[in-house]
């Protein structure tokens, strides 16, 4: 008897140090407008640090945080009104760049064309003042 209960608390510990080390699959990305609902986790995240790089901004910009856990972000709430203006610019460069450079991408219209890493694009250049002579 004590000898079968060892046994099964060994097969018991072994299953659950397996279960513990499989790979764990990435949450599916919920609530998907404008990007493909089949979008792997690792292209969501490629897609995300181009936004975060091309306006110069982090992840809370555009997404709220978690109502539960304000420290943590609720990714697929529209709380945050700065995600539906994402969306809607996502829609337009697409747009843009169907009737304009069909769908090539060495020429296309991204965040960074207008944007250059500010939250808000700049109307004119920045243009260096001339020296004072």
């Amino acid at each position: 008897m004590k000898r079968s209960f060892v046994l099964l608390m060994t097969l018991f510990i072994a299953v659950t140090l397996c279960s513990l080390s499989l790979p764990q699959d990435p949450p599916k990305a919920k609530n998907l407008k404008v990007l493909p609902k089949n979008i792997s986790h690792e292209e969501l995240i490629t897609v995300m640090k181009t936004f975060d790089n091309s306006l110069g901004v982090k992840c809370g910009f555009c997404h709220a945080p978690q109502k539960d856990n304000p420290q943590k972000l609720d990714f697929a709430s529209d709380d945050n009104e700065h995600k539906d203006v994402a969306r809607d610019m996502m829609r337009m460069t697409a747009k843009i760049n169907k009737k304009f450079f069909k769908g090539s991408q060495p020429m296309a219209v991204t965040c960074y064309t207008c944007h250059h890493g500010n939250e808000e694009p700049k109307p004119l250049p920045q243009v260096a003042e001339a020296p004072q002579q």
